[in-house]
């Protein structure tokens, strides 16, 4: 099958290349996939796409024309994908279910201590040889209080790894976990009661219309003036500015997050020469209770070898005429509320 590989990038390639082990025709570009870029995928049978691909109407429609009867995400997330079009267009989507829950989780934690024990200045200054500790003095994550949004794979590494911290575990979900409840404690509230207990909120939830700023002033002004948001989720999950204000007005302790609202033309590149024309951006990166990391929490040996696989299997499965099981279709959203 010839597939066109948008969005590659250098450090996922041999791991493509790998799992693929020459069955499918792979060509790997660097554009993201757009209503401009579609043209590109002329003569392909299936196209790969990254989170920062967009996928609406046009584009699918563009997709259709051009004879791609496939696309496989190299994500979990599928918020960049108009499922209810591509079904109707009879283009099959499937994506990687689950690459790896511990990356992410982990990540989370690491920038959740990083922010707290305030890692970065304490580096910063170290490297300077300056071995003044004033202003880095943190929290005991033992017996606080986390809040978990989103208790599925990922969610529920990070209430193991939480639990193994000593912290009373907090949940909000559309569906229980019943072995989160046994093994680790774990009680289920609303997202009100959960905003006004949590020392740390900890966002695992899928992005779509209802969890689109749930993290909004609203809830904000319920948390405790120490509370930490955690987002490894997806930006548009919480209100940026709404956050930023609390932070300014220290409402809020800090916000760490490997996710931005406004990513999708800016991660992954480097600006280092031109700063971003970004003023939320700006803002947020300079101030010191925001710890922020360029979508990476998925970036471990593990989850690129899964993703690898994943993608040349969904591949494998339509080749030979059959469904894959990550497949996605369209249905209508169960409410969280």
């Amino acid at each position: 099958m010839k597939v066109l590989v948008y969005s590659s990038k250098n450090f996922e390639i041999p791991y493509l290349e790998d799992a693929n082990k020459g069955k499918h025709k792979l060509t790997f570009i660097k554009e993201s996939l757009s209503s401009e870029t579609a043209m590109k995928a002329v003569g392909f049978h299936a196209i790969s796409v990254f989170s920062s691909d967009i996928l609406s109407n046009t584009v699918l429609e563009k997709l259709k024309d051009f004879g791609v009867k496939y696309i496989t995400l190299r994500s979990v997330g599928h918020d960049n994908v108009n499922l209810f079009t591509a079904q109707s267009l009879g283009i099959k989507v499937a994506n990687v279910p689950a690459y790896s829950p511990n990356a992410i989780a982990e990540h989370a934690v690491a920038i959740l201590l990083a922010l707290n024990r305030k890692l970065i200045p304490s580096n910063q200054r170290f490297k300077q040889f300056n071995f003044n500790i004033d202003n880095l003095i943190g929290f005991d994550l033992k017996n606080k209080t986390i809040g978990i949004l989103g208790t599925g794979k990922i969610g529920s590494v990070m209430a193991r790894i939480m639990h193994g911290f000593g912290c009373q575990l907090f949940g909000f979900d559309i569906k229980e976990n019943k072995k989160l409840i046994t093994d680790y404690e774990l009680e289920y509230v609303s997202l009100e009661e959960l905003c006004k207990a949590a020392d740390v909120i900890s966002i695992h939830l899928p992005l779509n219309t209802e969890t689109h700023h749930l993290i909004d002033k609203t809830l904000i002004d319920l948390m405790k003036p120490n509370a930490l948001i955690v987002n490894t989720a997806r930006g548009a999950i919480i209100n940026t500015k709404d956050v930023m204000d609390a932070l300014v007005k220290e409402q809020i302790f800090g916000l760490a997050m490997d996710v931005y609202e406004h990513e999708r033309d800016l991660f992954f590149n480097d600006y280092s020469q031109e700063i971003p024309k970004d003023d939320m951006l700006i803002k947020l990166n300079a101030l010191p209770n925001v710890l922020m990391t360029g979508h990476h929490a998925f970036l471990t040996e593990e989850a690129l070898t899964s993703i690898a696989d994943t993608t040349v299997y969904n591949l494998d499965r339509w080749s030979e005429g059959k469904e894959t099981k990550n497949e996605l279709h369209f249905k209508v959203l169960k409410s969280i509320f």
